[in-house]
């Protein structure tokens, strides 16, 4: 049996491995990418000599996926944790505890906003309950909509906004309530009476366990062993150009006739590709936007003085070019060992990619500012790094789980192919475990 897998990102990667594992070695796997390299917006670069993520640097560590895969490449020993450490917001010209007890930002009480929203914003909040609130069962709308209307702006812009942006290089105007919020989505549909007692209800049950993880040495371990043990063929720097159906299966350009496919591509690539075979879910998924971003990495002295805290977001509005710091040397024990202090800077949100075009020194420059600026320490950097990530994540706009819903139905109808990729169910790395899994799954299926 051969099967191109289109897309060397860590869903395309599992589903490679998978589709190994479930077919034994005389299945014949092709994986094609358009870069010269596997692992997509998973990339492990160098920093003072060292290795650095300069993607996603952590995963939910609620969700089984990304551990249980570990343990299955014997690569368990890799698994670390966060020192546990809180973030702070700046807003407003300082810096602000980030609020506790929240659903992604959205308080279930007043007192948790006291310090970062002011006194008619936490009286708003208080006072929610009281309100009527109308939801329609099935409903979805952008979460600022719904929050800025039942608690205020501020609670959008200096709570919300700097964790969406953190997960989706996004805000609360460009993110719909359904696909980001599915416990918040599920109760309201419950009817819940009021926004404070929606999130009440879907906030997960207190845990000691650690939020996230992390790879000690960076994806690109954990990117290797999957490509190892996949034993496929590696087509680098060799974008999929065109889906036909074939004489035996499918025909997939430049590579020839395959007897099943994998598209693990970004949504726009895979409605390219899907345009001749899936109209409608071509159509659909030509409707998810991207937003693109920057992330600067920092090497400081160690001794230079940051805060006791995992990392600073920034509200929207204030007048810094960056949109979140993390003090890596903080937030990981691990990294806490090395020579220097290691910090991230992200800079860009969807509608604004003109960090994309700066030039590094100026990328560094304004990051090394910035970070001046929210911590009040001199900030001087002895080596840094800038990876650019154009289109680097899939909006989850209002209406997101119903167009993906069109699209996997017609998908399904189709033998032989499958998708996958952080469009469909989720942006972070265990979704997207489970999105290659499950494609690897429908592929293998007698």
């Amino acid at each position: 049996m051969r099967i191109a897998v289109v897309g060397g990102g860590i869903s395309g990667l599992v589903a490679a491995y998978r589709l190994r594992t479930l077919l034994g070695p005389d299945a014949d796997l092709l994986v094609l990418d358009r870069s010269d390299r596997i692992g997509g917006i998973l990339y492990t670069g160098a920093l003072a000599g060292e290795p650095l993520d300069l993607g996603a640097e952590a995963f939910v560590g609620r969700r089984p996926e990304v551990p249980e895969l570990l343990c299955e490449l014997g690569l368990e020993s890799q698994l670390v944790t966060p020192a546990g450490l809180r973030p702070l917001v700046w807003s407003g010209g300082a810096v602000h505890s980030l609020p506790e007890g929240t659903l992604m930002g959205i308080p279930a009480n007043a007192e948790s906003m006291r310090g970062l929203a002011d006194a008619a914003t936490l009286a708003r909040i208080a006072a929610e309950p009281e309100r009527p609130l109308t939801w329609l069962p099935g409903s979805d709308t952008d979460v600022y909509g719904l929050v800025a209307d039942r608690f205020g702006a501020q609670v959008a812009e200096r709570s919300v906004d700097p964790l969406l942006g953190g997960v989706y290089a996004g805000s609360s105007r460009s993110i719909g309530v359904r696909a980001a919020l599915p416990t918040l989505a599920a109760a309201l549909d419950n009817g819940a009476p009021s926004l404070t007692a929606a999130v009440r209800a879907a906030l997960p049950p207190p845990s000691n366990a650690p939020v996230f993880g992390g790879i000690r040495d960076g994806y690109r371990t954990l990117l290797d062993a999957l490509a190892a043990r996949s034993a496929a063929k590696f087509v680098t720097a060799t974008p999929g150009t065109r889906l036909a159906r074939g004489l035996r299966g499918w025909v997939v350009d430049p590579i020839g006739a395959v007897d099943a496919v994998v598209l693990a591509t970004p949504a726009p690539v895979t409605a390219r590709l899907l345009g001749g075979v899936a109209p409608a879910a071509a159509a659909e998924l030509a409707g998810v936007e991207l937003s693109s971003s920057v992330v600067v990495a920092l090497a400081l002295p160690r001794g230079t003085a940051l805060p006791q805290n995992s990392g600073i977001l920034v509200a929207t509005g204030e007048p810094l070019r960056a949109k979140a710091f993390t003090l890596s040397s903080r937030k990981w024990p691990h990294l806490a060992h090395r020579e220097t202090a290691l910090v991230r800077a992200s800079f860009g949100k969807f509608g604004d990619d003109a960090a994309l075009s700066w030039p590094d020194a100026g990328l560094v420059a304004a990051a090394a500012e910035d970070l001046a600026t929210v911590t009040g320490v001199d900030i001087a950097p002895s080596a840094a790094v800038v990876q650019r990530w154009p289109g680097g994540l899939a909006q989850y706009a209002p209406g997101h789980t119903a167009r993906i819903a069109a699209v996997e139905a017609e998908v399904a109808t189709l033998d032989g192919l499958a998708v996958a990729g952080a469009y469909l169910h989720g942006v972070g790395v265990p979704a997207c475990v489970a999105s290659g899994t499950a494609a690897a799954q429908r592929i293998a299926a007698p």
